[in-house]
């Protein structure tokens, strides 16, 4: 079955956040999908997650802010942040949790929770920050 949700995540670098999340998440970016502007700028990029389900990401403006930057700006933000969970964030399922978890730890990444199980749903996670503050949680199904 075709992937029928596509993320779209905007970044205030994102030639850099392509770079990183390749790094320390493992994803790849597809050949061919990336469009600049004049300058340089990443307009579009398409990210494969590892199973062929993809993510798209831009720069789309020079006044966007990523989650982390408006979080030291306002007030709101960071009170909504201040706690583990993902929100307005991305799911990923991937085969070896805990080596997937080490690889983002030694790239920098920002854990927030895990690796653990949480049983009543049948996963092992970890979730985690990327450096503009995107939040995403990388769930592995438990053996039952």
């Amino acid at each position: 079955m075709a992937q029928t949700v596509v993320p779209m995540l905007a970044y205030e670098d994102a030639a850099a956040a392509i770079d990183w999340l390749s790094g320390a998440f493992g994803f790849s970016e597809r050949e061919g999908a990336r469009f600049t502007a004049d300058d340089g700028t990443v307009t579009h990029a398409e990210l494969d997650v590892g199973d062929g389900s993809l993510l798209y990401l831009s720069t789309p403006s020079p006044h966007y802010r990523g989650p982390r930057r408006h979080r030291e700006t306002c007030a709101d933000a960071a009170r909504w942040l201040d706690n583990p969970w993902v929100i307005d964030g991305l799911m990923v399922q991937v085969e070896d949790l805990d080596a997937h978890h080490e690889r983002a730890r030694a790239a920098g990444a920002d854990v927030l929770r895990g690796p653990e199980d949480a049983e009543a749903i049948g996963i092992r996670l970890y979730t985690a920050e990327d450096p503009e503050g995107h939040r995403w949680m990388f769930v592995q199904p438990l053996d039952r």
